[in-house]
């Protein structure tokens, strides 16, 4: 059911925005089978940022970085959350779910207790962008069963503000506006902003949030610290703030994420994330005699 663009009718009044605490530059790598991208949310920032576990960023109009795509491989104990920009990206798993990323669509994957898949690119040319963001389970729902829901573009909520921002809402909400997905236990939020030259955008943001943004377009100002393209900027927790509010000098993208911490230890071998080495150790035990998925 397509989800059409609504007027934020709720302006949200944000007291005391948040700071940016630290920039950070990601890391040029590749994975799956050579795809080309940038690891920007890395483990060292997995304590800071919890529940969020990794960020990728992807982007390209060479298919030869990104034409092998990610043949199968498994996962056990989060959530991954992949949102293309552009592109076209089929997903096949081991629990039967089976979908077409597109332009402006995302994928919500819960691996749980443990699933395979393949994401492989529908396309030979064009450009190919987009992001991946790992999100944590709470220990007890790490062996739940997996879960699978792709949202085409026209299904991902909008709402456009008096000062012609625009925002996609994934995940949580913003302006009175429900996301796609929400989460009880880590309350993830997830906004894709466009900010038009000279615009501002504020949104609350709970105190107890890990929060940070990406820009992927233009540049970002917060609290009077700019934010370049293709950086990150950490937001601080200070306890009486209540959002954080956005401002653009120039037309600016990038997205918004927030989550719940778990306080939860954080035991992590490639594709598996779990509490206890013990816990690892039985996911590789469990993956390579077949009994992961």
């Amino acid at each position: 059911m397509s989800q059409p663009t609504q007027n934020s009718t709720k302006p949200s009044s944000v007291q005391r925005t948040r700071s940016i605490e630290r920039i950070v530059q990601g890391v040029a790598t590749s994975d799956g089978a050579g795809v080309s991208l940038t690891r920007v949310l890395t483990g060292k920032l997995q304590q800071r940022l919890d529940p969020f576990l990794m960020l990728d960023a992807f982007g390209s109009d060479d298919p030869n970085d990104y034409i092998a795509g990610f043949p199968d491989h498994p996962h056990r104990g989060f959530e991954t959350i992949t949102y293309m920009l552009a592109g076209r990206m089929r997903h096949r798993d081991s629990a039967g779910h089976e979908g077409l990323l597109e332009n402006g669509g995302v994928q919500w994957m819960t691996a749980g207790r443990g699933v395979i898949h393949s994401e492989i690119p529908e396309q030979e040319e064009g450009v190919m962008e987009g992001f991946q963001l790992w999100l944590n389970l709470p220990a007890r729902n790490k062996m739940i069963a997996p879960w699978y829901q792709d949202f085409a573009s026209s299904e991902i909520p909008e709402f456009v503000t008096a000062e012609g921002v625009t925002v996609r809402v994934i995940a949580g909400s913003s302006h009175s506006i429900a996301g796609a997905v929400n989460r009880e236990v880590t309350e993830p939020i997830y906004l894709d902003v466009h900010l038009p030259t000279g615009s501002t955008f504020s949104t609350s943001l709970p105190a107890g949030h890990n929060a940070f943004l990406y820009v992927y377009r233009g540049s970002a100002t917060v609290a009077n610290t700019q934010l370049a393209s293709q950086r990150m900027g950490i937001l601080d927790n200070p306890s009486d703030s209540d959002g954080v509010t956005i401002s653009a000098n120039e037309a600016a993208r990038l997205i918004l994420v927030a989550g719940q911490p778990l306080h939860e230890p954080i035991a992590q071998y490639g594709p598996f994330v779990m509490n206890t080495q013990e816990e690892i150790q039985q996911a590789v035990a469990d993956f390579r005699t077949g009994r992961l998925a």
